[in-house]
């Protein structure tokens, strides 16, 4: 029984094959001359005219016809010349992409951070990284701690900052601060008026929390479990500007960071006791070698980070 290939792998071994001589095909299309294409290329005229002969054998038809004292492509050769000029284009990018992908002063960073670290933290770093690196681009991505590692984890990603740091041998990591955590409650509500309190005092409050997958909550249901009860969630959000409007409409507590010199209007800041904090980090995967431009973030961050914090 004889067996045939689909046209279709045909097609790709004969693409294959072409693939090397590209440039030949684009340049001949370009110069109709095969002195000039080789003077283009950079190689003999021998040469060129012994891949051209190759390529009309691989292909089954003359690639090119004489033209006075230059060659014309033939209407196969202008087919596939047309082809190689557009195939070239793309490469051509790609190759620039990747130029700038492995030089430090050229390169892509794709950052991903918590939301709440969009505030300060990201735009002061990448503010003073770009004054030494103004070449530098970057992607950023936003969102939970797990949603953040997780994209890390699947590549997506080539650094993250995130709170807490993760506990895991796939990813390396560095801390730059220690974040205090305050509950945050109404301004009208009696709690307001402590200088501290415990965790177990919270057992009957409703709870404005962040959804499950960010680094806070976790904290959160840690402490309410050590503490011996489980917290009465009330309203969930994926932002912590938002969860602090929800507590100034009077709608429960919450446990989030210092929001600045002063809490907003409606809401009453409160340290616990003891004292609770999260480690803000960067991290990404171990064993990676980074690309210079993600080399050179990371070491900046590890050895200004902390100034920011």
């Amino acid at each position: 029984m004889t067996y045939e290939s689909p046209p279709e792998a045909s097609d790709q071994r004969l693409a294959a094959e072409l693939a090397p001589s590209l440039a030949l095909l684009a340049a001949l299309r370009e110069t109709r001359n095969i002195t000039r294409a080789a003077e283009r290329l950079g190689i003999p005229q021998p040469t060129v005219s012994r891949r051209l002969a190759g390529l009309s054998e691989v292909v089954g038809a003359p690639l090119t016809r004489p033209d006075g004292r230059g060659v014309r492509l033939t209407r196969a050769g202008e087919i596939l010349a047309a082809t190689a000029a557009r195939a070239l284009a793309v490469v051509e990018t790609g190759v620039r992409q990747t130029r700038e992908e492995i030089s430090p002063d050229s390169g892509h960073v794709v950052l991903g951070f918590l939301h709440l670290l969009g505030r300060w933290l990201v735009p002061s770093l990448l503010r003073d990284f770009r004054a030494d690196h103004p070449g530098v681009r970057f992607s950023l991505v936003q969102g939970s701690r797990q949603h953040v590692l997780d994209r890390l984890a699947d590549g997506e990603l080539d650094l993250a900052l995130v709170a807490p740091l993760p506990d895991t041998a796939a990813l390396d990591s560095f801390a730059l601060s220690e974040q205090d955590l305050l509950l945050s409650v109404p301004e009208a509500h009696p709690l307001a008026r402590r200088r501290r309190i415990r965790v177990e005092e919270l057992a009957d409050e409703p709870f404005v929390t962040l959804e499950h997958g960010y680094g806070l909550r976790q904290i959160i249901d840690d402490l309410c479990a050590a503490a011996g009860f489980e917290p009465k969630i009330a309203f969930e959000s994926q932002e912590s500007d938002t969860t602090r409007g929800l507590v100034a409409a009077g709608l429960g507590v919450a446990l989030l960071p210092r929001f600045g010199p002063a809490p907003p209007a409606g809401v009453v800041e409160v340290p616990l006791s003891p004292q609770v904090s999260r480690t803000i980090g960067l991290t990404w995967r171990a064993g990676e070698e980074p690309t210079p431009a993600v080399a050179a973030f990371r070491d900046y961050v590890r050895t200004n980070g902390t100034r920011y914090a």
